[in-house]
């Protein structure tokens, strides 16, 4: 094969059947990591996606490859689900349904912790990214929420990534999601604006 065939080779759009296997191993490699512990290897998420081994590999040569891409995914798939609240959710819910949201993803990024510590440094790109990325989103959802007069104005996205990060991470017993999301219904009503007392 002479060198004009390989660029043209290289060059094509995979095919849609590849295109599937690969999202079906990013949905499967996010619902592995999320349950954490020893079950979450990458032979795991193959046979979860339904795919071979070798079907993964392919896609992701690496470890590092798949947590990169999964970590990737889930913060564009929360940055559109920002912008979908925006247009169908009142502007409360709308945040509410996004700090949920932001629940899962972390439970995610807590069951790669050890293998992303490296390709999250503050440094990376990924970091910088993805850090851009929630923010921009959060703070879409605060600004629509004050602008409506739903909730007070001394907040910001850093505040409140770092507050729904915190109470994730301050929790580690199995079942730990649910309490969190408990949490943030509380954490939401304490933003609310408060009617002045006659």
């Amino acid at each position: 094969m002479d060198q004009k065939e390989l660029h043209k080779k290289a060059s094509r759009k995979p095919r849609s059947d590849a295109l599937r296997n690969r999202d079906r191993v990013l949905e499967a490699a996010r619902a592995v990591f999320s349950a954490g512990g020893s079950e979450a290897s990458l032979e795991a998420v193959a046979k979860t996606a339904g795919v071979g081994i070798g079907t993964l590999y392919r896609h992701f040569p690496t470890r590092e490859t798949l947590f990169d891409a999964v970590y990737r995914h889930e913060v564009q798939q929360l940055a559109a689900l920002a912008e979908r609240l925006r247009t169908e959710a009142k502007p409360i819910e709308a945040l509410r349904q996004w700090m949920y949201s932001l629940v899962k993803f972390v439970a995610t990024k807590k069951g790669m912790s050890a293998a992303l510590a490296l390709a999250v440094a503050k440094e990376s790109d990924l970091y910088s990214y993805s850090s851009d990325l929630l923010m921009r989103s959060a703070g879409g959802l605060l600004e629509r929420a004050v602008a409506a007069g739903e909730i007070r104005n001394d907040i910001s996205p850093e505040d409140l990534i770092r507050a729904l990060v915190g109470m994730c991470y301050t929790h580690d017993q199995p079942g730990w999601q649910k309490s969190v999301l408990r949490l943030v219904d509380v954490f939401i009503d304490g933003l609310r604006k408060r009617r002045a007392k006659r």
